[in-house]
C-alpha cells in the first residue's frame, strides 16, 4: 500500500505562473516593463511528497483561519473573496500578515519546486514564439518537462487556467516540444511517459495556492531584486533556469551559469534593470 501511495504522489505536478506574457499595447505599442507590465514571465512546477488530501485540507483550513480572523474583517480584498465565495491565497493581492501564514504553511509542507523564467526579450518573442503568447507559454512548459518524460511512466498536470495558452492544443503543443528536447538530449532513453493535463482554477484546486507562492517569490527577485521571500523557501526550491540569461549562458568552465538551485541560489545579482 505504501509504494501504491508514493507512486501516485510522484505521479503529480501543479503549475502556475508569475507575471504575464504581454509584449505590445494598443498600436502594437512595445510595453515591456511599463507600469503593471512584467519584464520576464515565469511557469513554476510544484511537487508535494505527502498525500495531497491531507494537504489540500490544511491549505482550506488556513483559509477558513484567515477568513474567519476579526483582524482581517476590514480587508476588502479578503472580504470581496470571502463574499464572492472565491477565497484562495494569491501572494501578489495579498496583504503581508497573510504572506506570512501562507509562507509559514509552505515551509511546514515536504514539497519541492522547479520553475523556468524567461526574460520578455523582443527578438526572441518575435524568432522563436512567433509573436505568438500561446507559442511563448508552450515553449516554457516544454523546458519544464523535458527531463521528466524519461523518468515517469505517468504524468499529472494539475496547470492553472490561462486562457488560450492552456487549451489542450497547446499544452500538447509544449508536450511535444518537450518529447522533442529530451530525445536530442537523451536518445539513448525513453520518453513515452503518459501525461494528462488537468486544468485547474486555484479556488477548485487549493494547491496550486502554494505554486502561486513559489512562482512569486521567484518573480520578486527578477522585477525588484527582492529576495526576503525567495529566501525563506528557497530550500524547497531545486532548480530555477533563467532562460534567456545569455551572458551567463555558458561559463568558462563549461557549467550552465544561467541554473541555480540549492548550492547555486538567486541574488540580487539576477535582477532584470
Amino acid at each position: 500500500m505504501k509504494t501504491v501511495q508514493v507512486t501516485l504522489l510522484n505521479q503529480h505536478r501543479f503549475l502556475d505562473e508569475a507575471g504575464d506574457a504581454a509584449f505590445y499595447g494598443k498600436g502594437n505599442t512595445p510595453i515591456v516593463g511599463n507600469d503593471g507590465v512584467s519584464k520576464c514571465f515565469i511557469l513554476g512546477m510544484l511537487k508535494i511528497n505527502e498525500p495531497l488530501n491531507i494537504i489540500r485540507k490544511k491549505i482550506i483550513d488556513l483559509q477558513i483561519q484567515v477568513g474567519n480572523d476579526s483582524y482581517f474583517t476590514c480587508i476588502p480584498s479578503i472580504q470581496k473573496r470571502i463574499n464572492t465565495k472565491n477565497f484562495y491565497f494569491h501572494a501578489k493581492d495579498d496583504i503581508p500578515e497573510v504572506r506570512k501564514l501562507a509562507f509559514d504553511f509552505i515551509k511546514s509542507v515536504d514539497c519541492s519546486f522547479e520553475a523556468i523564467v524567461a526574460r520578455k526579450i523582443y527578438s526572441v518573442y518575435q524568432n522563436k514564439h512567433n509573436g505568438k503568447e500561446a507559442e511563448f507559454y508552450a515553449d516554457l512548459l516544454s523546458h519544464l518537462l523535458k527531463n521528466k518524460l524519461n523518468k515517469y511512466e505517468n504524468l499529472v498536470l494539475n496547470i492553472a487556467h490561462r486562457s488560450q495558452c492552456t487549451t489542450h492544443v497547446n499544452l500538447q503543443k509544449g508536450l511535444d516540444k518537450s518529447i522533442e528536447r529530451s530525445k536530442t538530449k537523451s536518445p539513448d532513453k525513453s520518453s513515452d511517459c503518459r501525461v494528462v493535463f488537468n486544468v485547474q482554477h486555484p479556488t477548485t484546486e487549493p494547491l496550486l495556492n502554494i505554486a502561486d507562492y513559489f512562482c512569486w517569490a521567484v518573480q520578486r527577485v527578477f522585477e525588484k531584486g527582492e529576495t526576503r521571500y525567495y529566501d525563506y523557501i528557497s530550500d524547497q526550491i531545486g532548480l530555477v533556469i533563467d532562460l534567456y540569461d545569455f551572458e551567463k549562458y555558458r561559463l568558462d568552465d563549461g557549467k550552465a551559469g544561467n541554473y541555480y538551485g540549492r548550492k547555486n541560489k538567486l541574488t540580487k545579482l539576477n535582477f532584470i534593470p
